[in-house]
């Protein structure tokens, strides 16, 4: 199978793709845009020493199928915190009553493995009973904050009638209403029970989980009549591997090392429009 380089930064010195070229064996250069450039016949053998140069230079880089197109696509799933946007809600939700940097640590290990994500969500949770629930709509107005390149990302998605679904550990609350604003086809996440007006500190109905993520991507992926390979999934916790594990490709944004092990590619110094020219050619931009 021959393969296609893909190097993305914010600024790339051209002496570098010149190095990444003689080092991978492409035989050309292309570019894509100023921030991406696809080096043609490039050999994965040479992914190690690839690797180390991109990271000393703070590039992203992806050893993709020659033949690889988007439209072999047909769904995009994403994490919602520190994802498409860039805060972690609960974190912010926890500062409106001073108990953030306990929650943050507590979302933090969860993040990393160390807890189970159920019992994690139940803790952090608890912590916020008694809160205003305007609460959440000051951290939506105030706080919440696409990640640099999400409406570039989802706008040539849906330019090529690409599913997505936004599938969260977070919460309902700040999902439906991206899911509005965005144009998202679907999502799935958790909703904070309110009494009175003021949180409970409990989660109604079964938390959406590591697994559940992985249920939900599976139950659109066959509701659209889609393959495994047809699945794009982008997450940057422990919470999203079983989700980006039923995935055809899996790309880690900004993410913990863990996922970043685990994952197809990994994209740490670029944005999330990034995520597309890892997908292939456009046939609209040949």
């Amino acid at each position: 199978m021959n393969y296609n380089l893909i190097i993305q930064a914010e600024f790339i010195a051209t002496e570098f793709l010149k190095q990444l070229a003689r080092l991978s064996g492409a035989h050309r250069i292309q570019a894509i845009s100023q921030q991406a450039f696809r080096l043609l016949g490039a050999n994965p053998d040479s992914q190690a020493a690839v690797a180390a140069l991109c990271s000393a230079a703070a590039l992203d880089y992806g050893f993709i199928p020659a033949t690889r197109r988007l439209s072999d696509f047909g769904l995009v799933v994403m994490d919602m915190d520190s994802t498409l946007i860039t805060i972690e809600c609960i974190d912010e939700i926890a500062d409106m009553i001073g108990v953030k940097p306990q929650v943050a640590q507590i979302t933090e290990a969860a993040m990393r493995g160390e807890i189970d994500f159920s019992e994690s969500l139940t803790r952090r949770v608890a912590l916020l009973a008694g809160l205003d629930e305007a609460a959440l709509q000051r951290v939506y107005d105030e706080r919440l904050q696409l990640s640099p390149g999400a409406e570039k990302m989802l706008g040539t998605l849906q330019q090529h009638n690409i599913k997505t679904l936004l599938v969260s550990g977070g919460f309902t609350f700040f999902a439906e209403r991206l899911q509005v604003r965005l144009g998202l086809d679907y999502t799935a996440s958790n909703t904070l029970e309110a009494v009175g007006g003021k949180l409970s500190g409990r989660v109604l109905g079964q938390i959406v989980d590591a697994q559940g993520k992985a249920d939900h991507l599976n139950r659109i992926r066959t509701g659209l009549g889609l393959k495994r390979e047809q699945v794009v999934a982008v997450g940057d916790g422990a919470n999203d591997l079983k989700m980006m594990a039923e995935a055809g490709v899996s790309i880690a944004y900004h993410a913990k090392p863990v996922v970043q092990a685990q994952a197809s590619y990994a994209l740490n110094f670029t944005g999330l429009d990034a995520v597309i020219p890892l997908l292939g050619i456009q046939e609209n931009s040949i």
